[in-house]
């Protein structure tokens, strides 16, 4: 029997190695005495570059989602990636979220999430209205009036690179909201070049 029902939140995203994670915290750990506000921190095992957030999805949504990710994925190399450098979204007057950005194989990630994203339409999950950019959050301003510390925080981390990594896997994850954040639980895997 098919089973339908919209219980599985669920995104696709490559997982950074763990010394990439353990320098981004303890670059969070120097920002959070830096910028003061209303702010929520990541925790470093819940970063990852997502490539697409589906939301709710059931069981058979899944099963379609691993079947357009590997038919996408087994031609492809896998990529070299860096994490480094420091930015917000949308802007530095109204900051709403903190990222570490990516560089690197970026052309290359930017065509297959486009052409993921394209895949997913098709079987109902529409495109992405605003561009894809490659990041890791590091922390949502819940309300950035009366913010202090972040322009000269973006200045002072402005080198900052957390490493390199091979990015030889998408993963399809769960998450799972719980009071102390979310869980993320690994649905499939998928290895670039088959």
């Amino acid at each position: 029997m098919a089973d339908s029902e919209k219980n599985i939140r669920a995104f696709l995203a490559i997982e950074p190695p763990e010394d990439i994670l353990h320098k981004i915290s303890g670059l969070q750990e120097k920002l959070k005495r830096e910028i003061s506000c209303r702010i929520s921190w990541t925790r470093p095992q819940g970063q990852h570059l997502t490539l697409k957030f589906f939301g709710d999805i059931s069981q058979d949504d899944v099963e379609n989602i691993c079947i357009a990710v590997k038919n996408r994925t087994v031609a492809k190399p896998p990529l070299n990636l860096i994490i480094e450098k420091l930015g917000v979204f949308p802007d530095a007057r109204r900051p709403r979220v903190l990222w570490c950005g990516t560089t690197g194989d970026v052309e290359k990630l930017l065509a297959l999430q486009k052409k993921l994203d394209s895949d997913f339409a098709n079987i109902g999950f529409p495109g992405e209205d605003r561009p894809f950019q490659a990041h890791l959050t590091l922390a949502r301003i819940k309300d950035p009036r009366g913010i202090t510390g972040m322009s000269e925080a973006l200045k002072k981390h402005d080198e900052f690179t957390a490493g390199e990594f091979v990015a030889g896997k998408l993963f399809l994850f769960q998450s799972n909201l719980s009071p102390q954040g979310a869980v993320y639980t690994k649905l499939a895997e998928f290895a670039l070049g088959g």
